[in-house]
């Protein structure tokens, strides 16, 4: 399955006062936990309430990108190879920390921060305080997979950063013992996942309000505890974890001592915006 054909909005520039350098080598990341934070926050966008969007995964060859302006996006993401059904960049200078950065994007643009379309970033800060932050969505591969290989390498990727010790936003976690596969979760998992790519929406609770909980009983799952992330957009295992570690509470779904087993799927739709939609479903019996 392939994507739809690129379609690039326009730049966003904004300018504000020279302030001093100094930021710290981490400031890029800093910002990406920011707006991954800002888009599962629910915030009021243009007078509206904003729908949660997917977390963004950071992506160093977008970061890499530098085009002039949106007339140059695509032949300069054709240049490093980044192949994009969507993309758009947000260039901001003047903000010396990543929180002030955030502060003046989303105070002006919250659409383009939150666009649900888009489920990459890279941001990169150069001298004198400019920061350009660009967001894209990936053609997707021709075919994913066995849905269950899939999650399985989810649970490695996640075993992996469980590993070691991790800050998620402002939580520090300790290292956490290793998550095992569960196939009633990984049935809960591909159910939401379906129902999410077959109706077209992205959010933990399904229209009529049923959560992760009443999917992992369905399943046959009796549990203690139970948690769920969700990603739409890409097409790797190893971006999708990436985003889920980049955005502070997916983070701390990964390194939370209380579970002990997981499952995980994806689902696909064919022409929609989203492409494809993840779940992974948590718990302990």
């Amino acid at each position: 399955m392939r994507a739809a054909a690129l379609r690039l909005l326009p730049a966003v520039v904004l300018a504000a006062a020279c302030l001093p350098t100094g930021a710290q080598a981490d400031a890029a990341a800093d910002l990406v936990d920011l707006i991954n934070e800002y888009r599962t926050s629910l915030p009021a966008c243009e007078g509206r309430r904003a729908a949660m969007a997917s977390p963004l995964s950071p992506s160093d060859r977008l970061a890499s990108v530098a085009p002039a302006g949106a007339r140059d996006l695509g032949a300069a993401l054709r240049g490093v190879g980044y192949p994009a059904a969507a993309a758009t960049t947000i260039q901001v200078s003047g903000p010396e920390n990543a929180a002030a950065a955030f502060r003046l994007a989303a105070g002006r643009y919250c659409a383009e921060l939150l666009d649900p379309r888009y489920s990459q970033i890279g941001v990169a800060r150069s001298a004198g305080n400019a920061w350009r932050i660009n967001l894209a969505r990936p053609l997707l591969p021709a075919h994913l997979g066995d849905w269950r290989r899939a999650g399985r390498t989810i649970l490695s990727l996640v075993n992996e950063a469980r590993a070691r010790p991790r800050q998620c936003g402002a939580q520090r976690f300790a290292a956490a013992p290793p998550l095992a596969w569960n196939e009633a979760l990984g049935a809960a998992a591909l159910a939401h996942s379906r129902d999410m790519a077959e109706r077209d929406y992205f959010s933990h609770d399904d229209p009529e309000g049923r959560s992760v909980g009443r999917r992992a009983t369905a399943a046959g799952y009796r549990w203690q505890h139970v948690g769920e992330n969700i990603a739409a957009g890409l097409g790797e295992p190893a971006g999708v974890v990436a985003g889920w570690l980049a955005s502070p509470g997916h983070c701390a779904n990964i390194m939370a001592p209380d579970f002990a087993e997981m499952g995980a799927a994806y689902a696909v739709r064919n022409g929609s915006a989203r492409g494809v939609w993840w779940t992974q479903t948590f718990g302990r019996s």
